[in-house]
């Protein structure tokens, strides 16, 4: 990848940046603007520099406006909002920019070409710039438009967050700290298998818990009762037998709308597994204390409903420790962002991944189709 710093008499130019502001969105309102705030950065610089940023997100919804990211971005920004893609609206207002101005356009999913990997949608968007900027890593394992084609139409650069995200992840299979721990919550069994496998090879350590560990659990024929569960047939056998592997000893369940601690095999068959138990993150202390590269990615329980409790406290052992930690995955990011500011403090041994589905086909892969794509 080439760097934004690489990019030769900048101002002037017209840059058609990639980003993922991909952000929740309530009443009109950006309700967490992490994301947001991780580019700013690479939107500064290049502001700095006297170019001309026309800046292309998408929202998760098609036919949902990008003009709350406008809103929110203007806090840090002054940035105008186009409300169209690529017709006449926003190559006019491309063509009046000045030096150092910026301008949002409206959500690329609701153009079909975006997702359908068109074309003919991606030459339209390049007819608007000089230059593409990609600074939109949690998007980047899709094979949209703007992310796989865009880049082959014009001279393409990696953002600063993008090269951030490839640095830092790439440590955890090229030469991590040891004893390395890694930590895997959430859900999506198919997705997460082939992490299980690989970081049994390559950390010291592998504790599962979520609902993947349901799975687990389930496998070693102890009841889970109503909690989520994979139907799919995997092979856990062998890796049962894996010393690496740990799995909770306690969880807490749902009962009768009460939540309640059982040992894993104490659960009851009209209970739900919500999150994991005491026990379990007392006997993780040591071992995270221990450690000296820490990677987790998803959640520890159903955080949303109340399944936050063991999350936290685990996070709160991993700030604590020593290790050099990376923390990816939108939902664990959900509740990193809920605590407090006196318990969680940016540091210098911590990298927190904004991406979610793309974390974890980079750290399963080492790389993906938007990565590929700026080669």
């Amino acid at each position: 990848m080439r760097s934004i710093r690489e990019i030769e008499n900048i101002k002037g130019k017209t840059i058609i940046a990639r980003m993922d502001f991909n952000a929740p969105i309530a009443n009109g309102e950006v309700t967490d603007d992490f994301r947001i705030i991780k580019a700013l950065p690479t939107l500064k610089f290049l502001q700095e520099k006297g170019a001309k940023l026309v800046l292309i997100s998408h929202l998760s919804k098609e036919g949902d406006t990008l003009l709350p990211v406008a809103k929110a971005l203007n806090k840090f920004l002054k940035t105008k909002f186009i409300a169209d893609i690529a017709g006449e609206e926003a190559q006019k207002a491309v063509r009046e920019m000045k030096d150092g101005e910026i301008i949002l356009l409206q959500n690329l999913r609701n153009d079909k070409g975006e997702q359908e990997c068109d074309k003919t949608f991606a030459e339209k968007l390049s007819k608007l710039a000089e230059i593409y900027v990609n600074e939109a890593f949690p998007v980047n394992h899709r094979e949209d438009a703007s992310i796989v084609l865009l880049p082959k139409l014009l001279p393409a650069y990696a953002g600063f967050q993008l090269e951030e995200e490839v640095k830092n992840l790439s440590r955890a299979f090229v030469d991590p700290g040891h004893p390395f721990l890694f930590i895997l919550g959430g859900a999506k069994f198919s997705t997460k298998m082939p992490l299980i496998k690989k970081y049994l090879k390559l950390a010291d350590q592998v504790f599962v818990g979520g609902a993947l560990s349901n799975d687990f659990l389930k496998a070693k024929g102890f009841e889970v009762g109503a909690s989520l569960v994979d139907d799919a047939n995997y092979d856990f056998a062998e890796i049962l037998k894996n010393k690496k592997l740990i799995l909770p000893i306690d969880v807490i369940v749902k009962s009768n709308d009460q939540l309640k601690s059982r040992k894993v095999d104490e659960v009851r068959k009209d209970e739900n597994i919500l999150d994991i138990g005491n026990e379990t993150v007392l006997n993780l202390a040591p071992i995270i204390e221990k450690s000296k590269f820490i990677l987790w990615n998803g959640p520890l329980g159903k955080y949303e409903v109340g399944g936050d409790k063991a999350t936290k406290e685990v996070l709160k052992l991993v700030f604590k420790s020593k290790a050099q930690i990376i923390i990816g995955g939108g939902d664990i990011v959900s509740v990193l962002s809920s605590l407090q500011p006196t318990t969680y403090k940016p540091q210098a041994n911590l990298f927190v991944s904004t991406g979610g589905g793309a974390t974890l086909e980079f750290l399963a892969n080492g790389t993906l189709p938007g990565i590929k794509a700026l080669g």
